[in-house]
């Protein structure tokens, strides 16, 4: 995907394959199957592994060869020992929250399921796991999480583990508390150990006609991306104060009853897309570009402090004729560690790239506010359901187009009616711990979990008053400039570990830039759009309002403004 030309925000960024084609449909991938006697074909649980089966079936029953079928979830240990093996102490019982597990999928094993060497037929071992299992050849069969979310939420699909057998009983629903903290870790770290050894690559989401990618295809254009600028794919989510910017002005979420949430980054979820359309294209964890090219990616500083881990996410909160945000913090740094298992904590800023008529932004609290009191407060709200007047206690400030608020661990915060908030913040995206949410009710009628017991130990006292205002309402400083065009710091904090900064570029202005052994994150905030050029010769364009990745394999690069008017664009990276 490139180019300079004028146009929309682009909803599937493509990329070509490298020494390879897209391959689509069952039949092409029966003819893989049938090169070999011994098949495991990993994956996560979400995926449609009976479409798998059958359509194998079918195919392969069409040219006389038999297909036995081995479920490598049969070699799991039962539910209530996987529940006992992957809860934590502290978090135990709470209805929300987990600690990150910690285990190996190998460690929900009782066995790995096996074949019998002596069948003529071709065995096929499948689900979670199934490279656990001795095999002549692994596949995966992937599906992108964004449906396991929903399969979960509508109490369709199930949690790693959880299955009906004879006697053992599925125990419980399937959670999204599970899913995230215990079930997406496992089988993240599982994906990516063993990915190194999976000759074909599955998209799974269109079960009637899957996409793939045979291994050296998927290594060499995995090889291409990290030394260029690429998008991932955004997507956008509907949640109860959800907004419609993203419907109206980016075509986004349409078929849903709002825009609420759009992750235009966000490293655990987000996908790349590899084909010559985007209507066949295999859709490619983001971060299993990270795992397989860590120093192309992130640079050997950033590799070095968070691992493998993509330590930086972009995503919009859009409230344009909606409602308010809760009011909420995210865990302070120790408590992230220590109760939630995270290596680094949820720091966040706002960036306002729309504002409405009075919309305002709630952060910090007011010098006067009385901590006792707000607890109390904030408790018989969510006991009762007693309305009170957040604002007694947490300051409100007036939401001004283009400037940033910086929102460290353990302060209040949340974004008012009108707004649509790019927020440039720290990976970790599940923490939102609320000490107000208005009163709000759930799809069932239900008065929506609001957590004060949790929001109240993690709430920072010393961001109060006009300390607020003096630490993380910052004013733009000009670092760099040249013909048409400058930079300014827009949010730096100690306690914080990324920077934000503004480059702002006239009309087909150009500005030089470097990754420094870094990599950079870009978001066209204001005006058409630009062009990212390479050292190499590699483009990238970027409209309004959409997110790309510079490697920092790549080195020097140039921005590049559009024609038709001046531009800006946010810049976020870890220094």
């Amino acid at each position: 995907m490139t180019g300079s030309s004028l146009r929309a925000y682009a909803p599937c960024p493509f990329y070509e394959p490298v020494g390879g084609v897209v391959l689509s449909g069952w039949t092409t991938l029966a003819d893989h199957a049938a090169r070999t006697r011994l098949l495991a074909v990993d994956g996560p649980e979400i995926a449609p592994w009976n479409e798998l089966v059958s359509q194998l079936r079918r195919e392969l029953g069409e040219r006389g060869i038999a297909v036995h079928a081995l479920d490598a979830r049969e070699g799991m240990a039962s539910w209530e020992a996987i529940v006992a093996s992957t809860s934590s102490t502290e978090l135990a019982d709470d209805p929300d929250f987990e600690t990150l597990a910690v285990a190996s999928l190998e460690d929900l094993f009782r066995r790995p399921v096996q074949a019998e060497s002596d069948t003529d037929a071709l065995t096929v071992i499948f689900g979670p796991g199934a490279a656990l299992s001795r095999h002549d050849a692994l596949w995966y069969f992937d599906h992108p999480k964004r449906y396991a979310e929903a399969s979960v939420g509508g109490g369709t699909g199930r949690n790693l583990g959880q299955r009906d057998m004879p006697g053992n009983p599925t125990l419980d629903n399937p959670t999204a508390r599970r899913l995230f903290y215990v079930d997406w870790p496992i089988l993240d770290r599982h994906r990516d150990t063993i990915a190194p050894k999976v000759l074909l690559w599955i998209d799974a989401q269109h079960a009637d006609r899957p996409t793939a990618l045979e291994a050296p295809t998927l290594a060499a254009t995995a090889a291409a991306l990290v030394r260029r600028p690429f998008r991932t794919r955004p997507v956008f989510n509907t949640t109860i104060w959800g907004g419609h910017w993203g419907q109206r002005q980016l075509s986004m979420g349409t078929d849903q009853p709002n825009s609420a949430v759009g992750y235009e980054l966000i490293a655990p979820e987000s996908g790349v897309l590899i084909g010559s359309q985007a209507e066949l294209a295999v859709e490619v964890p983001f971060q299993l570009l990270v795992g397989l090219h860590p120093m192309e990616v992130l640079g050997e500083s950033v590799h070095e402090r968070f691992g493998t881990s993509f330590p930086i996410r972009f995503d919009y909160l859009d409230t344009v004729d909606g409602g308010s945000l809760s009011v909420h913090c995210h865990p302070q740094a120790q408590y992230m560690q220590e109760v939630f298992g995270w290596p680094y904590t949820q720091h966040e800023s706002y960036y306002m790239m729309v504002v409405g008529a009075g919309s305002h932004i709630y952060l910090g609290l007011r010098e006067d506010a009385d901590i006792d009191d707000f607890q109390a407060e904030a408790k018989q709200a969510e006991k009762t359901g007693r309305a009170f007047d957040i604002q007694r206690y947490v300051r409100t400030f007036p939401a001004v187009a283009h400037q940033i608020y910086l929102v460290p661990a353990g302060t209040p915060h949340g974004s008012g009616v009108g707004n649509v908030v790019l927020e440039v913040s720290a990976t970790p995206y599940l923490y939102s711990l609320r000490f107000y949410d208005w009163l709000r009710r759930d799809s069932q009628g239900r008065q929506r979990a609001v957590r004060t017991d949790l929001a109240f130990q993690n709430l920072d006292c010393q961001r109060r008053g006009s300390r607020v205002s003096a630490d993380l309402i910052p004013a733009p400083r000009t670092v760099r400039s040249g013909v048409g065009w400058h930079e300014e710091v827009l949010g730096e904090l100690s306690e914080m570990f990324f920077e934000v900064r503004r480059l702002e570029l006239g009309p087909g202005s150009e500005a030089p830039e470097n990754t420094s052994g870094r990599f950079h994150v870009l978001n066209v905030v204001e005006g058409a759009g630009i062009t990212i050029i390479t050292s190499t010769g590699a483009t990238l364009g970027l409209a309004y309002a959409e997110t790309a990745v510079v490697p920092a394999s790549v080195g020097a690069y140039t921005v590049k403004a559009w024609e038709s008017e001046t531009v800006r664009v946010v810049k976020a990276y870890v220094p």
